[in-house]
C-alpha cells in the first residue's frame, strides 16, 4: 500500500489578514455554513444515488459519511 503523502495548506497572506479579522461569531457562521452546505451536498447526491430510499435512511447515510462512519 502507498503511504499517504501530506500536503500543507497554506494561505494567502490576503486570506490570512481577513480571517484574522473576523470575530469569533463570525467565524463560528462561517463554520456552520459550510458544514450545511457539505451537508446539503451530500444529501442530493445520495438522494440521486438512491432514489428509492426512506428520508430516514438517506439521513442516517448523511450522518455516516459525515462522520466518516462514527455514526
Amino acid at each position: 500500500m502507498e503511504p499517504r503523502l501530506r500536503r500543507i495548506a497554506i494561505l494567502d497572506d490576503r486570506m490570512a489578514e481577513l480571517l484574522r479579522s473576523k470575530t469569533e461569531a463570525e467565524r463560528f457562521a462561517m463554520i456552520d455554513r459550510s458544514w450545511r452546505f457539505a451537508r446539503q451536498m451530500i444529501q442530493a447526491m445520495i438522494v440521486h444515488e438512491h432514489p428509492d430510499w426512506s428520508e430516514d435512511q438517506v439521513r442516517r447515510e448523511v450522518a455516516r459519511r459525515m462522520s466518516h462512519g462514527a455514526v
